[in-house]
C-alpha cells in the first residue's frame, strides 16, 4: 500500500479536478453535450502524466517500466472510481433532470439509460486510463 500512495494522492487529485471541470460546465449549461467530455482525456492525462514523473522521482533507480505502468494505472484507475460515482450521485441526487437533458441531448429513449450512461462513464474513463498510461510510459521507460 506505502508504495501506492502518491499514484492515489494523484488520482484523488485528478478527480476533483474532473469534477471541477465537470461543475463548470453544469454552470454555462453545456455539460449534457458529450463532446467537451473530450477534455475529460486531458486532465486525465496531465494527472497520469505527474503521478509518474513524480513517481520516477521517488523511486530514482528502482523505476522501471511495470512500476511506472502501475502508478499510472492506479493513478487513473482511483480517478475514474471517485468520478463515476460523483456522476452517479449528481445525475440521480444533485439534479435529477440532468439524465433527461442527457437523453434528449442524444435524441432517443433507452430502456435502462441510466445504467448505460454509468456504465459509459466507468468504461470510458478506464479505456482512456489505459491508452494514456501506455503513451506517457513511452516518455519514461529506460535506453537500456
Amino acid at each position: 500500500m506505502k508504495h501506492f500512495s502518491l499514484p492515489i494522492r494523484f488520482g484523488i487529485a485528478t478527480s476533483g479536478c474532473l469534477i471541477a471541470y465537470f461543475l463548470i460546465l453544469s454552470l454555462f449549461g453545456v455539460h449534457t453535450n458529450v463532446f467537451y467530455s473530450i477534455f475529460n482525456g486531458v486532465i486525465t492525462g496531465f494527472g497520469i502524466y505527474e503521478a509518474i514523473k513524480f513517481f520516477k522521482i521517488k523511486e530514482a533507480e528502482r523505476f522501471n517500466y511495470g512500476k511506472g505502468f502501475k502508478a499510472g494505472m492506479v493513478t487513473g484507475s482511483v480517478a475514474t472510481i471517485i468520478f463515476t460515482f460523483f456522476f452517479a450521485l449528481y445525475a440521480t441526487e444533485l439534479n435529477t433532470e440532468f439524465l433527461i437533458e442527457l437523453s434528449k441531448a442524444w435524441s432517443g429513449e433507452f430502456k435502462n439509460f441510466e445504467a448505460i450512461v454509468f456504465f459509459t462513464v466507468g468504461i470510458m474513463g478506464f479505456a482512456t486510463t489505459l491508452v494514456i498510461t501506455l503513451t506517457i510510459m513511452q516518455l519514461f521507460k529506460s535506453n537500456k
